[in-house]
């Protein structure tokens, strides 16, 4: 059975290969889905990531905390290509309101650029995040592979299941075939159990009154990535590692540098580049 649906900024597709109770798991995916955006967009602004973004400190939940203590783990792991503090380069850039919002035609002043890196003190036995004055958060990618993997929790524990979060898509239980976009046409996955996210800056994208933007910043410059790669799908074992891994090859710069860092430390990638090329990198046949 299949059940679509729009949540967190993209279309949301459910897939169960179980006819019993069927109806219930996917409503109770669906549901998972609403209840974390309701908690971790930081454009509602009842949600626990806006408050605490409003507050700079605040007693989280267990959700909020997970997803903060995973992206400061991640920011260390990627030595700070991914950086939950760019929330505010985002709004510099443009992007201060749900995508869909974001005027596409210019009228979006000059972009000067943000800080990041800021600081985040997490103390997880008394479930507070504190933030550095000024530092705000965005969770915007890790929050959706958060909530792809825990709505395939739900799924697959009655049978085959797959869930596609604007192509952050995670599967298990059987064989399932997942298309990757390439400058060539689709490139076909075989996945059982694991994940594959996508960044590129061909998705999110508006102008400004100095030229085109894209929602992948840059943390070592406050801005939108620069270089010369258009889009990264990377394959791990769950959709939120799959957000890390893809979003942070991305911002290896080019073509050749992240290939050779997907190789060295076997990450299965496909990276186009925006002149055209397609490359297959860390073990990805």
């Amino acid at each position: 059975m299949r059940h679509a649906f729009r949540a967190m900024g993209t279309e949301i597709q459910l897939h169960l290969r179980s006819k019993p109770a069927a109806g219930k798991l996917l409503a109770a995916a669906a549901n998972e889905f609403h209840r974390l955006e309701a908690l971790l967009s930081r454009f509602l602004p009842s949600s626990e990531l806006a408050r605490l973004n409003r507050d700079g400190e605040l007693v989280a939940g267990p959700d909020l905390l997970a997803v903060v203590d995973a992206a400061l783990a991640a920011r260390e792991l990627t030595a700070g290509r991914f950086d939950p503090t760019v929330h505010d380069a985002l709004v510099a850039a443009g992007y201060d309101r749900s995508f869909e919002l974001v005027p596409a035609g210019g009228g979006v002043p000059v972009l000067v650029g943000s800080a990041c890196g800021g600081g985040v003190e997490l103390d997880r036995a008394a479930a507070r995040i504190r933030l550095d004055p000024g530092v705000r958060l965005d969770l915007g990618g890790i929050a959706k592979g958060y909530a792809v993997d825990r709505a395939l929790g739900i799924l697959g524990s009655a049978g085959p299941a797959l869930v596609d979060a604007g192509g952050d898509i995670a599967v298990t239980g059987m064989p399932w075939h997942v298309g990757v976009d390439t400058s060539d046409g689709t490139f076909t996955l075989e996945l059982s159990d694991g994940a594959v996210a996508t960044s590129g800056r061909d998705r999110r994208r508006w102008a400004g009154d100095d030229g085109e933007r894209h929602h992948l910043i840059d943390p070592s410059t406050g801005r939108p990535a620069e270089g010369e790669l258009l889009r990264v799908t990377a394959v791990a074992a769950t959709a939120l590692d799959a957000e890390v891994l893809a979003k942070a090859l991305f911002l290896a710069g080019d073509l050749e540098a992240a290939a050779a860092e997907a190789d060295a430390l076997g990450i299965p990638v496909v990276l186009v580049s925006l002149d055209g090329r397609t490359v297959l990198a860390g073990g990805m046949s």
